[in-house]
């Protein structure tokens, strides 16, 4: 089985998730930030998956970093860098044979570009309406639950992955 990896447009997401739109428009962008991160943070836990979320500077300014919070990666652009480039540059590191990519956005134009490297798209609606299944789930204390979202079904084990992940690594010098 692939491993999954998510790539989220954080101001897509806050610009299309209800509680976080109502954060938005009361101008209060860090606590928006910091509640769409810790959502997302108890989905990605639950169901085991490797997740970036990326901000473009329009909403912070001259500042480009990138760290780790919450089991996520956190990326904030460099100013006048948007988050949809970013992303793009990024698909090619992170699409592999090895790796079920899926981007988070409402973008037509970034949905278009993420089939083309080969990854998956998942609306800003789809993506919320998950993060409030997963919620309930584990609110319930359930971890039957499995998200219906696309995904490309593999005859390989997680440790099957691992080891070939290993393999790829060893040949390609890294």
């Amino acid at each position: 089985m692939k491993k999954e990896r998510l790539i989220v447009d954080g101001y897509n997401m806050i610009g299309s998730w209800p509680n976080l739109v109502q954060l938005k428009n009361q101008d209060e962008m860090e606590e928006a930030r910091d509640l769409l991160l810790a959502s997302l943070s108890n989905y990605v836990g639950f169901h085991h998956i490797e997740a970036w979320v990326v901000f473009d500077a329009m909403f912070v300014p001259g500042i480009s970093k990138q760290y780790d919070q919450y089991n996520l990666k956190v990326v904030f652009t460099a100013e006048g860098q948007t988050a949809d480039s970013y992303i793009e540059e990024m698909m090619d590191d992170v699409v592999s044979l090895l790796y079920n990519v899926t981007v988070a956005t409402s973008d037509l134009a970034e949905q278009r570009m993420v089939f083309q490297h080969g990854a998956l798209r998942q609306s800003a609606q789809e993506l919320w309406r998950n993060v409030v299944r997963t919620q309930q789930v584990i609110n319930r204390g359930d971890d039957t639950y499995t998200p219906t979202t696309y995904r490309r079904q593999s005859p390989w084990s997680h440790h099957q992955m691992d080891e070939l992940q290993r393999l790829l690594d060893d040949l390609s010098g890294e």
